[in-house]
């Protein structure tokens, strides 16, 4: 049964994978025996794939800008190459945030959030998606939220843009499925990240988010690996269109 959840041989791509939520993610898809193509910037980059590489992990880096097409496109391209034309499996996981109540937020944010955590989606999902359906089979992982499910407070760029998220997951899994790739999203409920520092940083912010958790903690980036493995592996070919919520029971309480 085991096997099943075992990724061995396959190619996978992770955007913002060298920090955070996707550091977590490189490192469960590592472990569970994939090779894999980090599209990230800045110096945690060449530092998370350093220590992978002296763990003994096939892992490769590609610096680039998600936010602008081309390079955008060209990184892909370096990637792909890197994996041996090869792609498995695609995380969608880098993303910004910015903050400012809705009356103030300014309009060169709404569109630099959109930007990375909606439009570079969309475009890696059809760069991705495009490899996957020649070769008949591939899983796609898209980054949502708890704002694909709430408005969240002085957030509005970010509250949409992962409200898109869970909908082009849904609408690419529509027409992907029935061609053998997968596409699914998972939604991290309130996560102990640089992201979410000015919240936890804030005392009343953050006991009103602890006390509807009812597990009682942030969660850590540890806790999405293992979601993001199972969705990228045999075990859920089945699964498909869905945005699984990884909240500590925050959605249910």
């Amino acid at each position: 049964m085991a096997n099943i959840f075992c990724l061995k041989g396959k190619k996978a791509i992770i955007t913002g994978g060298s920090q955070g939520l996707g550091l977590g993610i490189t490192k469960s898809m590592l472990e569970a025996g994939a090779d894999v193509c980090i599209i990230a910037i800045g110096d945690a980059l060449a530092k998370a794939v350093a220590d992978f590489k002296a763990q003994g992990y096939n892992v490769w880096g590609v610096e680039c800008d998600i936010s602008k097409k081309e390079a955008l496109e060209k990184g892909f391209a370096e990637a792909l190459e890197n994996l041996g034309g090869k792609i498995d499996i695609l995380v969608n996981n880098a993303g910004i945030q910015r903050r400012n109540k809705c009356e103030d937020f300014l309009y060169e944010d709404w569109l630099d959030v959109i930007q990375i955590n909606l439009t570079a989606v969309f475009t890696l999902c059809q760069l991705a998606g495009r490899e996957m359906l020649k070769a008949g089979s591939g899983k796609i992982i898209n980054m949502a939220s708890m704002l694909s499910f709430f408005g969240g407070q002085t957030v509005p760029a970010y509250s949409a843009s992962k409200g898109g998220v869970a909908q082009l997951t849904k609408a690419f899994s529509n027409e992907w499925s029935g061609r053998g790739v997968n596409v699914n999203a998972i939604a991290p409920g309130y996560m102990d990240t640089e992201m979410n520092v000015a919240l936890i940083n804030n005392p009343d912010r953050n006991s009103q988010i602890l006390a509807r958790i009812p597990m009682e903690r942030w969660g850590k980036p540890e806790d999405i690996g293992g979601v993001a493995v199972f969705l990228a592996s045999e075990a859920a070919n089945y699964v498909t269109g869905a945005v699984i919520p990884v909240d500590g029971g925050y959605l249910s309480k």
